[in-house]
């Protein structure tokens, strides 16, 4: 079950779950979805690794807060392009302006 109140799959070790819970009500969730959501606004278009460089935040706390951002429409995931960092393809990630639900198609 993955999402803003369980971000941990159901195949996912019982270990994973707890600390699923543990993120969920310290808040921690919350408040890493808030600085992946500003990095993405302050650095629009960028991959998650490019985001990870230009703002020092964790790679893989961005990789597992944009998505949970895509499902609440606060963020969208772009066109691929070539990760300045990792040198293969990867996904950009662009701001939405609150209020504003667009299905984007590229």
């Amino acid at each position: 079950m993955t999402g803003l109140n369980h971000p941990a799959r159901d195949t996912d070790i019982g270990t994973s779950h707890e600390a699923a819970v543990h993120v969920v009500a310290t808040g921690i969730q919350a408040w890493q979805q808030d600085r992946a959501a500003a990095a993405v606004k302050a650095h629009p278009g960028l991959t998650s690794m490019e985001l990870a460089k230009a703002t020092g935040h964790d790679r893989y706390m961005l990789a597992r807060r944009l998505p949970e951002l895509l499902d609440t429409a606060r963020v969208w995931r772009g066109p691929k392009k070539t990760c300045k960092v990792s040198r293969i393809s990867a996904c950009t990630w662009w701001p939405v302006a609150p209020g504003e639900n667009l299905a984007l198609g590229l």
